[in-house]
């Protein structure tokens, strides 16, 4: 995938759980609360209609404040690609303001692993700024650590193993 440095922000990690895990992490509310915003911060509320132009909205708690995000997908790779945004909601509505697309790219490792790639696409460079200076790398980060930690808890024992 290309990149614009001027507009996109891009995380990379390899995560030591099993790429389906990952992809029912992102595409099931049930685990959306255990790993998408960082702690202390909470989600408390997720809607996800898991098609091109599906809802996917979350409400947050942030240092007491509720914060509200309606958006959509736009590209769904089964397993593997998940592209959302907030430039619009359910029914192709436009967003006055939005933020930002992201996009989330899943491939395995040799040894059963995810290759973990977040992509935040910005409409200009002062938005692209805006979010780097308030800790995307920071803030993604840590959300990808509790993803891992909590995508560990959800990998099946292997048999005789204890």
């Amino acid at each position: 995938m290309d990149l614009d440095p001027k507009t996109d922000l891009k995380l990379s990690r390899t995560l030591d759980v099993p790429r389906t895990i990952v992809w029912d992490c992102w595409t099931r509310p049930e685990h959306i609360p255990h790993f998408f915003v960082p702690r202390p911060h909470s989600v408390t509320e997720c809607e996800i209609d898991l098609r091109v132009g599906g809802r996917f909205n979350t409400t947050f708690l942030v240092e007491g404040a509720e914060m509200r995000n309606e958006g959509v997908f736009l590209d769904i790779d089964e397993g593997r690609r998940l592209v959302f945004t907030d430039t619009y909601t359910e029914g192709w509505k436009p967003k006055p303001d939005p933020f930002m697309t992201a996009i989330l790219l899943l491939g395995d490792t040799p040894d059963g692993g995810t290759e973990y790639t977040a992509i935040a696409r910005h409409r200009s460079a002062e938005a692209r700024k805006t979010h780097e200076d308030m800790g995307f790398h920071e803030g993604w980060g840590t959300v990808v650590n509790q993803l891992e930690a909590y995508a560990k808890r959800l990998v099946a024992p292997k048999r005789g193993a204890g």
